[in-house]
C-alpha cells in the first residue's frame, strides 16, 4: 500500500508565500509523475503542477510564474513553492502520484494524500 502525506498548508495573507511537502511511502517500486492539484469550494479539481521523474514540469496557466514544483527521487518528495499568493488559490490542495508496484509491474497505479487547506486572506 502507498500512501502520500502532505504537509505545509496553512494561513497566509494576499502576496504571502507557502510551501507543500508531499512524501510518498509504502511498498513500490518507482514513482513517476508526481503533481499537485486543487478543489476550491463549489468547484473542480484541477490541476496546479506536475513533474515527471526526469523533472519535466507542467504548469497551470493560473500559476505560471507564481509556483514552482521541485522532487526529489531519493527521497521520494515532491514540493510546491508558492509565492504571491492571491485569494483565489484558496483550496484544498491534494498530492497525486503514479507508481509501479514492482519491476515486473507494467501499469500504473494512481495514489491521492489527504489534502492539505491552503487559505489566502485579502
Amino acid at each position: 500500500q502507498v500512501q502520500l502525506v502532505e504537509s505545509g498548508g496553512g494561513l497566509v495573507q494576499y502576496g504571502g508565500s507557502l510551501r507543500l511537502s508531499c512524501a510518498a511511502s509504502g511498498r513500490f517500486f518507482r514513482v513517476n509523475t508526481m503533481g499537485w492539484y486543487r478543489q476550491a469550494p463549489g468547484k473542480q479539481r484541477e490541476l496546479v503542477a506536475s513533474i515527471t521523474d526526469g523533472f519535466t514540469t507542467n504548469y497551470a496557466d493560473s500559476v505560471k510564474g507564481r509556483f514552482t514544483i521541485s522532487r526529489d527521487n531519493a527521497k521520494n518528495t515532491v514540493h510546491l513553492q508558492m509565492n504571491s499568493l492571491k485569494p483565489e488559490d484558496t483550496a484544498v490542495y491534494y498530492c497525486n502520484g503514479e507508481y509501479l508496484e514492482t519491476r515486473a509491474s507494467y501499469r500504473y497505479l494512481e495514489v491521492w494524500g489527504q489534502g492539505t487547506l491552503v487559505t489566502v486572506s485579502s
